[in-house]
């Protein structure tokens, strides 16, 4: 496809006829009149027209007393309202209106949440539950299921006072999982038809607009010269489009694009476009309007438009057109400013553009019809493959000047570079609903795996690098659970071994300490499977500290000691300390000091072969600790002496304080009072200008060698943690 793909119009560019570029772009943005429901960013531009009988009835609805009130007892939870309207009949604008009204009255502000897919999908609960989380600024636990966060989302407005929006709901189902229980709370739904299940609902109906307001729609696009001279083929041109907003915006987009035609042409033309038999009378207008505005449009960019149905969540940019179509991003920018002037399109922010959802099936039809599946496959590889690309350098900007990933992001060219990391923060964050939805329907797809798990990866290290892992947990948990989904699927052990250790992880740290433990033997299989010895001694630990967490001494020292006689094997002596230093602790908890002191005194060894000064320290002083606690102080003095002596080498200012603190206590034991001031002392200026009795509560907490500061803590999560590994150096 080549850069004159752009010419959308006939002539003349859109906007002639009375109507600037710029406004005629802006109508189908402004009117929002389609479902689903405009995302945040996507800013109405114009006045809302019309449906003033609807809205007076919606604000009327608010004050009924309702069931519970005629019954003499206040309502337990929040009032619905109910809009029920085919897609493309302005519901989802008639609901934005009454929100824009009524949201002075929320102190706590307006959430909203779509649940319906624009391919017609339900959103699950638990994802929309999540995302109303985010919007209030709570944190939600990794891997939480549908009932958890939905009660995590109760709690979280049973104090507040909010408008909430749910658009394009599929069931009544949705929107009872969501419903704040606080009758100060309202809830605006829009569905199909009505909700039944939800007690006390009366749907107010969209049906088409009134002529006046419909005529002053096309005004908007084909500008009054055209109206005024002749006011009955506007009328006639609004009835055959139904009263909907939809069809009235792709008839009004034609106008505006061809400045020499009249009304009377364009309802010509309406009337020649044949009905379609099986499809249902109420869509027919929006079919016909559809048709026209489709068929106006040059070869290339009808192919385009079509290929924007492959888009993720129905959000385009001109990276995603670019990739779809086989076009230059300038071309793509041309082409979506073009689509947004027909009302094909609604422009957001951030150069984003929204398809509206009513035109979806019409253009998956276009699609099945006019292109090949593997054109269509092409075109989504390509998607996919700009996705990963533009993600690595979103990656690789986070890396340090001189290193190889930014030698590879000078490389790239300039259109997918990003000039700084708060550019590539922005731009992951704005894309961050788009990207995750571009990874779910990549597996979906299934005949694109390895893309599908390039693009994950990717994905998984962006988040990484800008958020954090802990920040970005909840997503990283749907992204291995991807993984794992493609693993299974294709029968990849060593990536199955790894997403299931990465999901085992998060169960862990989120308290769900059983299905970690299932899912660190499922790993373990499959590590084996896979010959990865890397995988196999990983889980072994990781299983190992899951029993230690649950208290069972006896399971994890076994487990312990297996992944250290793999260890051992292969010679890997990082590894051998770390585990000695694990088996000492559950020793301790386990009252076997003698066993406990043997292991503290091999990790120990282990370190100083190393030459890890701070780890031999470390490991000193927990067999110190061991000592005192087998009833020895005075070989505890010893060992605690010789570790003060290490922290001092190694420079740990903390360790060094923590440990005299530790030997002022025992000396204290020991009945030498003045030495143990000594050591407080000198604890006391290590940390100037803090005081020994604030750090006192740190000292029977010292840092294990394994990383930990209590034997007891559970920190089995070793490792590239959220490293997606892969059986390809390609991948």
């Amino acid at each position: 496809m080549t850069d004159q793909a752009v010419n959308i119009g006939d002539a003349e560019r859109p906007g002639a006829g009375g109507s600037t570029p710029a406004d005629a772009g802006r109508g189908p943005t402004a009117q929002r009149h389609d479902d689903p429901g405009t995302p945040p960013g996507f800013e109405r531009r114009a006045p809302f027209l019309g449906r003033q009988r609807e809205l007076k009835t919606l604000r009327v609805d608010i004050s009924r007393a309702g069931l519970d009130t005629l019954a003499g007892r206040k309502s337990p939870r929040a009032r619905v309202l109910l809009i029920a309207g085919r897609p493309g009949s302005g519901r989802t604008a008639l609901a934005e209106e009454l929100v824009r009204d009524l949201a002075r009255g929320y102190r706590d502000g307006v959430l909203r949440a779509r649940l319906t897919e624009p391919g017609g999908d339900p959103v699950p609960v638990e994802r929309a539950a999540r995302a109303l989380l985010d919007d209030l600024g709570i944190p939600s636990p990794a891997g939480a299921d549908e009932d958890e966060l939905t009660a995590l989302l109760r709690d979280a407005l049973r104090e507040r006072r909010v408008l909430l929006l749910l658009d394009d709901a599929a069931d009544a189902e949705q929107v009872d999982a969501l419903l704040p229980e606080n009758h100060e709370c309202l809830v605006v739904a829009v569905a199909h038809g009505p909700l039944t299940g939800i007690p006390d609902v009366r749907p107010c109906t969209v049906g088409g607009m009134d002529v006046k307001s419909a005529i002053e729609l096309l005004d908007r696009y084909a500008g009054s010269v055209r109206i005024t001279v002749d006011p009955q083929a506007a009328e006639t041109l609004t009835e055959l489009c139904g009263g909907q907003p939809a069809a009235l915006v792709l008839a009004g987009g034609w106008l505006a694009s061809r400045p020499t035609s009249s009304v009377a042409d364009l309802t010509k033309r309406l009337r020649a476009v044949p009905d379609e038999p099986d499809r249902p009378v109420a869509l027919r207008p929006l079919a016909r309007a559809f048709h026209l505005a489709y068929e106006a449009l040059p070869v290339p960019a009808a192919r385009a438009l079509r290929l924007l149905v492959l888009a993720p969540l129905g959000l385009a940019d001109a990276q995603t057109v670019s990739a779809l179509a086989g076009c230059s991003v300038s071309a793509a920018t041309s082409l979506l400013e073009g689509f947004a002037a027909f009302g094909l399109v609604r422009e957001g922010a951030h150069g984003q553009y929204e398809v509206p959802g009513c035109l979806v099936p019409l253009l998956r039809e276009r699609l099945e019809a006019e292109d090949r599946p593997g054109e269509v496959q092409l075109a989504r590889a390509r998607m996919l493959e700009r996705t990963v690309r533009l993600l690595q350098s979103c990656r690789a900007v986070t890396e340090p000047d001189g290193s190889s990933a930014r030698r590879r992001l000078a490389g790239l060219p300039r259109n997918l570079r990003f000039p700084h990391r708060a550019a590539a923060a922005e731009w992951l964050r704005q894309r961050q609903p788009a990207l995750l939805a571009c990874a779910r329907l990549a597996v979906a797809d299934g005949r694109l795996d390895t893309l599908a798990r390039r693009l994950i990866s990717a994905l998984v290290r962006a988040l990484a690098a800008h958020r954090g892992t802990e920040a970005a947990a909840p997503e990283l948990y749907g992204l291995h659970q991807l993984v794992l989904g493609v693993a299974e699927r294709r029968g990849l052990h060593r990536e199955r071994a790894a997403a299931l250790l990465n999901l085992a992880d998060l169960d862990a740290s989120t308290g769900r300490t059983q299905d970690a433990l299932a899912r660190y033997r499922e790993a373990l299989d499959a590590g084996r499977l896979a010959n990865d010895p890397y995988a196999t001694g990983r889980a072994m630990e990781s299983v190992g500290g899951a029993h230690q967490e649950l208290g069972d001494w006896e399971r994890a020292a076994d487990w312990y000691g297996r992944a250290l006689s793999q260890r051992l094997a292969r010679d890997e002596r990082a590894d051998q300390a770390r585990l000695y230093g694990r088996l000492g602790a559950v020793h301790t908890y386990a009252g076997r000091y003698g066993e406990a002191l043997r292991n503290w005194r091999a990790a120990a060894a282990g370190y100083r072969r190393l030459g890890d000064v701070p780890g031999h320290a470390r490991a000193l002083s927990e067999a110190a600790r061991v000592q005192e606690y087998a009833g020895r102080p005075q070989e505890s003095l010893r060992t605690c002496e010789e570790a003060v002596e290490w922290a001092r080498r190694a420079g740990d200012v903390r360790l060094l304080a923590a440990l005299q603190l530790r030997l002022a206590d025992t000396l204290d034991r020991l009945g030498d009072p003045t030495a143990a001031r000594l050591h407080r002392g000198a604890a006391g200026r290590l940390l100037a200008p803090g005081t020994p009795e604030a750090v006192a509560d740190d000292s029977p907490r010292l840092p294990g060698p394994g990383g930990t500061s209590d034997p007891s803590i559970h920190t089995s999560h070793r490792g590239s943690t959220y490293e997606i590994r892969s059986g390809s150096a390609k991948d």
